[in-house]
């Protein structure tokens, strides 16, 4: 899948290609605000990795976390939510 990038405001999230295939992000995968990268590995993929946003001061932030590990598992007991791969997108619902 590659980068993923959080909308601040409203917690969605999408993948870099996704921004610019939709032409929210320029061709060199550079997203305005309020999109912001979610740190993590270039090529991580939602097989592996879980996305993970929680609210936090009245904006969204995002993580990437292996699935199934006890970090994984420490975060979703604090509150953070998992976005399914098929919520991943500009304009998924």
């Amino acid at each position: 899948m590659g980068k993923f990038f959080i909308d601040t405001a409203s917690g969605q999230v999408a993948t870099q290609r996704q921004l610019v295939e939709a032409g929210v992000a320029s061709r060199d995968g550079e997203a305005p605000r309020p999109w912001l990268r979610i740190q993590g590995s270039d090529d991580a993929t939602t097989m592996w990795h879980a996305v993970l946003r929680r609210r936090e001061r009245g904006v969204f932030i995002g993580t990437l976390v292996f699935r199934h590990t006890p970090h994984h598992a420490s975060l979703l007991e604090q509150g953070w939510e998992e976005i399914p791969p098929e919520r991943i997108g500009p304009s998924a619902s």
